[in-house]
């Protein structure tokens, strides 16, 4: 899979862009503040349907403007396929596949992609929070249907959480209602929580690969679910589940019985104690939490091996092809080793798109098809059109 072409018309800074793309290395060049990075989110965009920068859509309407429009012409097997979506500013977005009017959720059927950003770094040493982002961002790049779920759960919990909070202290007035909800959060708690337990073990071998040919050396890189469901949460010693072999069923019950248990908590405190919204990726290195005992090289190359393992995972499952990389501002971030390893990790897949403030930052030795980028125009340097 691969990006021939990309355009904009009020995306952040940019009036109107055309940006052609080769097969191999792409790289997106110009000093800090011109563009690069807005065109790696537009494109990262159609893979995930939301930003790593801002958490509304609204900054990514050009200033003024009420909508966005973004078209991308992917590659896959021969085959192409133009993906249109208009980011509004308020209300609901729109998209088109080859013409067709579709929920905005039906792109991620047919574009795929694994972003490298400066922010991934939070994903080992920032909050509960950014990695359960990840992993549900993973769970949908494999099985776009995940978003729906995600979305019902949230919804859900949403509800019951207010339910808590309009009576506190007084349990037995919504008892009844609340064991409706219940039913609800478990049935899809426990649909998410399998999905994750799924994913960390599929990916589990192409993360120790991936740290390996960063780093030279295998650590024994691990990661495990902490899941709220699965015990007392008032304690605040969590398990940690390293099996996907155990039944939906099994799960289910066990969540039920949290509840129960931590029933009083949630109506005094007025909020839902356990679930997947409460949930951890635990990570380690021989053995030693990652967050707290790793070096900045290696948590760094501990988040990269994870999102190398997430391409892999959908470079074996897509019949679509590779996902495309595209690496932020990344390079500057690694010393010239970890440079050239993630370079050749990367080059396997089918095409990498680059951004970098300076071309030094980027390995040499690599044939660029280059783009620059200055105050919102592109021009090519040995690109193809």
């Amino acid at each position: 899979m691969r990006v021939a072409h990309l355009s904009l018309r009020d995306f952040r800074n940019y009036v109107t862009a055309e940006l052609p793309l080769e097969a191999g290395a792409n790289l997106l060049v110009g000093r800090n503040g011109q563009g690069k990075t807005n065109l790696a989110e537009a494109i990262g965009y159609f893979s995930s349907l939301r930003s790593h920068r801002v958490s509304n859509d609204g900054p990514l309407v050009r200033f003024g403007e009420q909508a966005a429009f973004l078209r991308l012409r992917v590659e896959a097997n021969q085959r192409t396929v133009l993906l249109d979506l208009q980011i509004n500013r308020d209300g609901a977005n729109r998209a088109q596949v080859n013409g067709n009017s579709v929920p905005p959720r039906e792109l991620m059927r047919w574009f795929a992609a694994v972003a490298f950003v400066p922010e991934d770094l939070s994903i080992v040493r920032g909050e509960p929070s950014v990695r359960r982002r990840f992993l549900d961002d993973a769970l949908t790049s494999r099985h776009p249907a995940a978003a729906g779920v995600l979305q019902d759960y949230d919804r859900v919990l949403r509800q019951r959480t207010a339910l808590l909070k309009s009576a506190r202290g007084r349990l037995a007035q919504i008892e009844s209602t609340l064991s409706v909800w219940d039913e609800q959060l478990v049935s899809l708690g426990t649909q998410i929580m399998l999905a994750r337990r799924e994913y960390v073990a599929d990916s589990a071998p192409h993360l120790v690969e991936s740290y390996a040919a960063l780093v030279g050396e295998d650590h024994h890189p691990r990661c495990g679910m902490v899941e709220s469901a699965l015990g007392n949460v008032s304690r605040g010693t969590l398990p940690v589940a390293d099996s996907v072999d155990v039944s939906r069923e099994t799960l289910e019950s066990k969540f039920r019985e949290t509840l129960a248990l931590v029933r009083g908590k949630e109506v005094d405190r007025g909020m839902t104690l356990a679930g997947p919204h409460r949930d951890d990726l635990e990570m380690s290195l021989n053995g030693l939490p990652v967050k707290g005992f790793a070096s900045h090289g290696e948590s760094w190359s501990f988040a990269l091996g994870l999102k190398l393992a997430l391409a892999q995972v959908l470079k074996e499952q897509s019949s679509a092809g590779d996902p495309v990389m595209i690496l932020d501002d990344v390079f500057a971030e690694l010393d010239s080793e970890r440079r050239s390893r993630l370079m050749r990790s990367v080059s396997a897949f089918e095409q990498v798109i680059v951004t970098a403030a300076v071309e030094s930052d980027v390995p040499s030795d690599v044939e660029w098809h280059k783009v620059h980028v200055s105050a919102g125009t592109l021009s090519t340097e040995d690109l193809s059109l």
